[in-house]
């Protein structure tokens, strides 16, 4: 069954927020795992400030982002935030940097999927379903992230190499399952 997470953009001055991953070295929007006992906003304050050191207000929905595919599977919720406090710092073992980074200046890589949703958020859209079939060829049908982690550890690569040879080889479909406003 597919993991249910939180994605954040912290929008300010027209820049987003992006945090560099510790473990493939990937920038991505600051995200993570729903608790047992939490909601999807309690989650989302919660993995923005864990990530980024940042207190947040969430401000929109953008929509929902279902991952399917042999990577883990999840279904994402997107919201939009603005910064309300707090000083910007890593989180030690999961972020390597936390930088803004203007509208038209987004860096690479970015992890699997996370262009679609940035774009989305920049772009004001609320209320959208997407569905994004990542596979890649090479792993079995279905993969755990701790089997993909001992992969990456076993390749004699780089956590980025690794990551962006895997990506390379993946076929990414998106679909628009319900447009938003």
């Amino acid at each position: 069954m597919p993991a249910l997470a939180v994605n954040v953009a912290v929008i300010h001055e027209n820049k987003i927020l992006l945090t560099k991953r510790e473990d493939f070295e990937t920038w991505i929007l600051p995200s993570g795992g729903v608790e047992d006992g939490e909601s999807l906003t309690q989650a989302a304050i919660r993995e923005t400030k864990e990530e980024t050191g940042l207190d947040v207000e969430l401000t929109r929905l953008v929509g929902i982002y279902s991952r399917l595919g042999n990577m883990f599977p999840v279904h994402a919720v997107l919201f939009v935030a603005k910064p309300i406090g707090g000083e910007i710092k890593c989180q030690e073992g999961e972020t390597i940097a936390v930088e803004w980074f203007a509208f038209d200046q987004i860096p690479s890589p970015l992890s699997a999927g996370h262009k679609k949703r940035i774009e989305d958020a920049i772009a004001g859209i609320s209320g959208t379903a997407v569905l994004q079939e990542i596979s890649v060829p090479t792993h079995p049908e279905k993969i755990t992230r701790k089997e993909l982690i001992e992969l990456r550890d076993k390749s004699g690569l780089s956590r980025q190499e690794f990551y962006l040879k895997m990506i390379e080889q993946a076929e990414l479909k998106e679909r628009i399952e319900l447009s938003g406003e």
